[in-house]
């Protein structure tokens, strides 16, 4: 499967702290930068991080129940390879993240059963990573 990188901008108040966060908790590669924003390779997609007032949803969550968890709505992340999303967890509990939903396999036994994790950068924006041993159950009903 050959996918297209995608380009996706989004609002931090904190420049340098979501700076460090994407760079240094994620390990990203940085592209180009201004004094109001940067770009990274997430995933080998492109991620830019521009300054912006507090959102909303910066503001307060807004959740959604998901398999028994309360999943942050807007979130955003990526399909990860099973050996790479298990690594990207040991790395972020390496950094003492905090999750909003720990690691865990969700829909366990079920169609679309998948690796999940939640978390918030810096900024409050919600980030999911997720797994599939079946990549064929991305999209399964």
């Amino acid at each position: 499967m050959s996918l297209s990188p995608f380009h996706l901008a989004i609002p931090v108040y904190d420049l340098p702290a979501a700076r460090a966060f994407y760079g240094e908790v994620f390990g990203l590669e940085e592209g180009r930068s201004s004094t109001q924003w940067v770009d990274f390779n997430f995933f080998g997609h492109q991620l830019v991080i521009h300054e912006h007032p507090k959102t909303s949803s910066q503001e307060s969550v807004h959740s959604n129940p998901v398999d028994g968890h309360d999943v942050p709505v807007p979130h955003f992340g990526v399909v990860l390879e099973w050996d790479q999303w298990e690594a990207l967890a040991e790395r972020l509990r390496s950094f003492d993240i905090k999750f909003v939903i720990e690691p865990y396999i969700r829909f366990k036994g079920q169609v679309g059963e998948q690796a999940t994790m939640f978390l918030f950068d810096p900024c409050g924006n919600a980030l999911e990573f997720k797994a599939f041993k079946d990549i064929g159950q991305l999209f399964a009903k």
